[in-house]
């Protein structure tokens, strides 16, 4: 496909002189250099735009209705908080509405132009204000407070009401860094006490910091360190140079294909989505902006926040802090800014303050550690239940990893070395856990579907000009032939949607979670906006673009709807709205023709009488009803987004926050599971040298305890073990002692 579009693109570049550029000696001329820039753009605009129309799943066409869906997107991207342009701004704008689609084609970016003039006027202004504003401490006595969700608020109309704004953003962050140092204080003077273990550590060696502040020094430093963070803030937007302005604009228009799809300029990150897990020592997160918000949107798995357990996906980070060191504020910076201050040396403590989905703030140090590749393996136990006397296989996925350049690192094969070690075990059943899965290699959702199964198709995949792949099991032989439950949650996805739905595409396992899986079913490709040598040897960027879709054997898309589950079982995050239908512009959910399959004839499963018996058990059990009205209160905190500046408000509404949110934890541990066998999982794959033996035996000892209590109280894991004993004991499962392998 990179050579057809290259051999395109020379054709076109031949045909349209006007776009052709040469690598040639740079011009002091400030004329010369302004025209080789907007050539540069004209070539950018002219080569993604074919790039979309040709390549895109969707086919979607520049006209005018993307362009006036653009030209809203494309003020989100300057001005998603609705705290910069005036009403005035985009009423005499909006002349260009429907005239994007033609400046991406002609490469008169006339829109960009004054957009840009007025967006930098706007910046001057309000760093004046900030100046004007900074020059008085902030009383939070007063009842006021700041809608925080720029969909509930309208452009202003005039400067005073837009300066009015601000002002409340300055009081409510002064008040969160103040709040955020109480904590801080709260903490020091509980560890004053405290014998130092490093007898040898000097004077000199302790940080200012240490001492407890007086309430003035406190309110005084988040006066001062808040005006510092939006002078920062200021200075830098009004640094951004033109391609970080154009960016906006041609991502304002490459979104309305679909979210997934981005321009990427020559030498810049990603912003959108930072992963600071691979080889980098931070917490293993991935972040995102999120309006002036940086949100947790992926745990890594191996990663110190996976194994710390206090970050969690929709967690909002307000600030980072290094050990002890007054915290950063990170609202309304940017998020490739923002994981400088979260990441850091091995060994180090990052004290992170998040506001939690019911709106309480929370700091939660982490360790921060590289990425433990091992412990995201696949791993597996027997669980045993003392009362319903069975004994059910258990092997969790977190993700679905394969190394291409050492055929003998996979998951699937890891699964397999799990299935024959589990079957020993003389199991009635196997649980496989997808839950929190975001996918991974698509061979291995088709290689791993084949355990399970006899053969036949596995997933269609769609492609955008409507030919259609078909990902089949060719191989005979059933690793495991007994009762199986696949369990997912609203963070499985991609790959972990293809099993999930091709096993119960197949009648062949009950699948066990949340309303809902994710539903991220499409495949992006990288394509490089690069023209030719005989133009020139500079990368203009790439494409992050959206080829092909998934389709189960049935016929129906995994994308936009996700897998419906079985047995329905309450979803701790069933508040949160982060499923790919959530996002703007979403490809929707549709068919293609189902594909011939032969079903699991060795024995049925009768769904009805599983839901009916779990829905029983679910009505009755106190860890469930915990989980209904935790989601229940978090629902309406979530929607409630006008926040109080007065700070006896805030600091009585915190703390009804933690009483509400400490009442819905789930402490208690079923001590009728018996989980065993496991030993031999959690250490499969791992290398220790001799010199860190030790430090091993103890970090082991602490895994086995983690990973048997983090069974023993999932409720969701106690529930699926009940289904799997009804599924056994139903009437349509009497042949099953036939059927095990």
């Amino acid at each position: 496909m990179k050579n057809y579009f290259l051999l395109v693109a020379l054709v076109a570049g031949i045909l349209s002189p006007s776009f052709v550029y040469a690598d040639k000696p740079k011009q002091s001329s400030k004329t010369t250099m302004d025209k080789e820039a907007r050539d540069k753009e004209r070539l950018i605009g002219f080569l993604i735009r074919g790039q979309l129309e040709r390549y895109h799943y969707t086919q979607k066409k520049m006209d005018d209705p993307l362009s006036a869906q653009a030209f809203d997107e494309l003020f989100k991207r300057f001005d998603f908080g609705r705290q910069i342009f005036l009403q005035g701004d985009i009423d005499k704008l909006s002349k260009y509405k429907y005239l994007l689609d033609d400046q991406v084609k002609n490469g008169d970016f006339k829109l960009l132009d004054e957009l840009v003039v007025v967006y930098e006027k706007r910046l001057k202004q309000l760093d004046d204000y900030r100046k004007e504003v900074f020059k008085k401490k902030f009383s939070f006595k007063e009842k006021e407070s700041l809608q925080l969700d720029p969909e509930k608020r309208k452009y202003p109309k005039t400067m005073d009401e837009l300066k009015e704004h601000w002002r409340k953003v300055y009081k409510q962050s002064v008040l969160n860094s103040y709040l955020a140092s109480l904590d801080n204080q709260k903490e020091l003077k509980e560890n004053k006490n405290k014998k130092d273990k490093k007898k040898d550590k000097k004077k000199k060696d302790k940080k200012k910091n240490d001492k407890i502040l007086t309430d003035k020094e406190m309110r005084d430093k988040a006066h001062k360190s808040v005006n510092e963070k939006y002078e920062r803030f200021f200075s830098r937007l009004q640094k951004d140079r033109r391609m970080d302005h154009f960016e906006k604009f041609i991502n304002a228009v490459s979104s309305i294909f679909d979210p997934h799809t981005n321009y990427f300029p020559p030498k810049r990150k990603e912003d959108f989505d930072i992963d600071i897990s691979g080889q980098l020592e931070g917490i293993g997160a991935v972040l995102q902006e999120d309006g002036q918000f940086i949100k947790v949107v992926r745990i890594v798995p191996g990663g110190a926040a996976w194994r710390q357990k206090g970050l969690e996906v929709d967690d909002i980070i307000l600030s980072a802090g290094e050990g002890d060191e007054d915290p950063t504020d990170l609202v309304n910076m940017r998020v490739d800014d923002a994981v400088r201050y979260i990441r850091g040396k091995k060994g180090t403590i990052v004290k992170l303050t998040v506001k939690k989905a019911d709106g309480s703030r929370k700091v939660i140090p982490i360790e921060r550690d590289v990425v433990q590749i091992e412990a995201s393996y696949a791993k597996g136990s027997v669980l045993e239940h003392k009362k319903l006397g069975i004994k059910v296989g258990y092997i969790h996925v977190p993700k679905f990893y394969r190394d291409f350049n050492n055929a003998e690192r996979s998951c699937t094969k890891d699964v397999l070395m799990e299935l024959k070690r589990l079957k020993k075990k003389n199991i009635d059943g196997m649980i496989l856990d997808l839950r929190n899965n975001g996918g991974g290699a698509l061979t291995d959702a088709q290689e791993m579907s084949g355990l399970f199964i006899k053969e036949g198709p596995i997933v269609q995949i769609r492609r955008h000009n409507g030919d259609i792949d078909v990902l089949k099991d060719t191989d005979p032989s059933i690793t495991y032939g007994g009762p199986l439950i696949v369990m997912v949650n609203r963070f499985s996805a991609s790959a972990s949607e293809i099993l999930a739905g091709a096993m119960q595409d197949y009648k062949r396992a009950i699948v066990v979670g949340g309303e809902y899986t994710h539903g991220k079913g499409t495949v992006q490709a990288i394509l490089e906006v690069t023209p030719t040598r005989l133009w020139s040897s500079e990368s203009l960027g790439a494409m992050k673009m959206t080829i092909q879709k998934f389709y189960r054997v049935t016929g129906v898309s995994t994308q936009f709807k996700g897998i419906t589950p079985d047995v329905i079982l309450p979803d701790p995050m069933g508040y949160a709205d982060n499923r790919e239908q959530d996002l703007d512009n979403a490809i929707p959910w549709d068919t293609v023709k189902p594909q011939s399959f032969t079903k699991w004839d060795k024995y049925s499963y009768n769904v009805p009488f599983l839901v009916k018996e779990s829905k029983k058990r679910v009505s009755k059990n106190e860890q469930f009803q915990k989980i209904i009205k935790s989601i229940e209160y978090l629902r309406k905190r979530k929607d409630d987004t006008l926040v109080s500046l007065n700070l006896k408000q805030v600091q009585k509404e915190d703390e009804e926050s933690k009483k509400k949110t400490d009442s819905f934890k789930i402490e208690k541990e079923d001590k009728d599971i018996v989980v065993s066998n496991f030993e031999e999982s959690l250490m499969a794959h791992e290398k220790v040298r001799k010199d860190d033996l030790e430090r091993w035996k103890k970090d082991f000892e602490q895994r086995k305890k983690d990973w048997v209590e983090s069974l023993q109280k999932d409720p969701m894991i106690g529930e699926t073990i009940f289904i799997m004993n009804d599924m056994i004991h139903d009437i349509g499962a009497k042949k099953l002692s036939k059927a095990k392998m």
